[in-house]
């Protein structure tokens, strides 16, 4: 296949484009390096799109949807139903390959595929997600309906840190609804990316319905600009999502845009204690700490300042390896870039008073010294204007505050502007019902340290974190994808009394 790694590979490859149903390589000048974030191998080079080739991928696309639209909805379900059997079928291998270049473990790589698979399955079930309303009589004689119709050319711009996930969330509930997509993986680690769209393919979805184009903000600003486009789906950093929300928005297309992140767990004195520290461990340091609803702030309430040296020591056991090494609990971080932020952000929580509990600045693992490892790393006595509170360090660090009172705790958290996901862990139900009524964060979990909602519902970010009023998957993105045509209609048959001429506008 196009895109997949087999074990020891050392040819480099290109990505390439998807156009009209072809695999293409990129004219492009300008190409960028897919490396393994653990061993520092270039798996592979990844092009910069020139604007032509964005061009005719959405010219591509544009042609795709004057035959696509009009596709039934049975034949359009049986292609997704075909797509998750493959999907499925493959996924080991895929995990392999995602594993390869972000530095995610297998097992967390194959997590990151069956979460967005659901949203493949979900999308099977088009058939009633797509229905219109009916009202008989709302006049005399006069019926009122709606019909839920695609938009058209839609496009999808994904993040780095689930290359698996996130364009499963899109690029299938898109074309599903009639409509044609023009995709923009992460051009850190597009090759798992590419081959879920080769799956698409195989699946039967026909040339031009899905097309794939490679970049940076060039492409970026093409795709949020392009007049053909009618809607932009985003997922990634506050800066870039508040640019891409802006520049299409402005452009006249619907966006959606998910951004960034600082997700709170508050401990009440009554929590299950070993569940807690064990969730608290597991949604702070999994995928190192790169997920957009990664835990990275625990509001310890009262009693559960001490224990503080539980988490400690439950952190020190997690193994820090590459994703590809069996037992490996966290793997690197996705760049040196990356790296050096992470570690410049640690630093300053020392500079600025916090406590360092455990340090993972100088993890080493042998084997793999060229890695972009970070170890677990854990902060108490963190105050609310410290960096490490304020700006989201996407790395496996976790900052305690402690508060004396399940009131205070609850303004804290309501006064962060994001607005992602929080947790609360309790076993008093009254709590959790006076948290989930007064929390103003989009997801909220009972005893979940990552409450994603399955794909029946939605992904409901909010605030700082969330920029439009849809969300990517569930009955919100089939909103999204479709626009609401009303139609009033009354029928005259040949004996009918004629009215005569009705000039208000009442219908009678």
């Amino acid at each position: 296949m196009n895109a997949s790694l087999t074990p020891g590979q050392t040819a480099v490859q290109s990505a390439k484009l998807l156009i009209n149903g072809q695999w293409v390589e990129s004219q492009t000048s300008e190409w960028r390096d897919i490396v393994n974030p653990a061993t520092q191998q270039v798996l592979a080079h990844v092009p910069f799109a020139t604007p032509d080739e964005v061009n005719a991928a959405v010219a591509a696309a544009h042609e795709a949807f004057k035959t696509w639209r009009h596709t039934p909805l049975g034949a359009r379900m049986r292609i997704m139903l075909k797509l998750q059997a493959l999907v499925r079928e493959h996924s080991k291998r895929i995990a392999l390959t995602l594993s390869a270049e972000q530095g995610k473990t297998v097992a967390d790589a194959e997590g990151d595929i069956f979460r967005g698979l659901e949203v493949v399955e979900h999308a099977c079930s088009i058939g009633t997600l797509q229905m219109g309303e009916f009202a008989e009589n709302v006049a005399g004689g006069v019926d009122t309906y709606t019909l839920r119709q695609p938009i058209g050319v839609c496009a999808g711009i994904t993040p780095f840190n689930f290359p698996a996930m996130i364009p499963l969330w899109m690029f299938p509930m898109a074309i599903v609804c009639g409509n044609t997509f023009v995709l923009k993986p992460s051009e850190q680690d597009p090759l798992s990316t590419l081959m879920l769209v080769e799956l698409a393919l195989e699946a039967g979805v026909p040339p031009g319905v899905l097309n794939v184009v490679h970049g940076g903000k060039e492409v970026v600003d093409a795709i949020c600009t392009h007049p053909d486009i009618k809607a932009v789906s985003f997922v990634g950093s506050t800066a870039v999502g508040t640019h891409v929300y802006d520049l299409a928005g402005r452009h006249g297309k619907r966006v959606q845009s998910m951004m960034g992140a600082k997700n709170h767990a508050v401990v009440l004195p009554d929590a299950n204690r070993a569940q807690t520290l064990n969730a608290l461990a597991g949604a702070a340091f999994g995928a190192a700490g790169q997920r957009c609803m990664a835990t990275s702030v625990a509001v310890l309430v009262g009693s559960t300042k001490e224990w503080i040296p539980e988490l400690k020591a439950l952190a020190q056991k997690l193994k820090v390896n590459a994703g590809s090494e069996a037992g490996t609990d966290v793997g690197p971080v996705i760049s040196k870039r990356a790296k050096e932020r992470v570690l410049s952000l640690i630093a300053s929580g020392v500079e600025q008073g916090a406590t360092l509990e455990l340090d993972g600045r100088d993890v080493v693992v042998p084997g793999y010294e060229e890695g972009n490892f970070v170890g677990p790393t854990l902060f108490s006595g963190v105050t609310t204007d410290m960096r490490i509170y304020t700006e989201e360090i996407f790395g496996p660090v976790l900052v305690v505050l402690t508060v004396d009172t399940f009131d205070e705790a609850i303004a804290l958290v309501n006064r962060n502007p994001f607005g992602n996901g929080t947790g609360l862990f309790t076993q008093s139900g009254a709590a959790a019902r006076k948290f989930q009524s007064e929390i103003d964060v989009g997801q909220v979990g009972i005893n979940i340290p990552i409450p994603v909602p399955v794909p029946f519902f939605s992904f409901t970010g909010s605030r700082g974190s969330k920029l439009g009023d849809l969300g990517p998957y569930g009955k919100q993105v089939v909103q999204f994808y479709t626009q609401t045509k009303t139609v009033t209609a009354r029928w005259f048959d040949d004996d009918s009394v004629n009215d005569g001429v009705n000039t208000t506008i009442n219908l009678r």
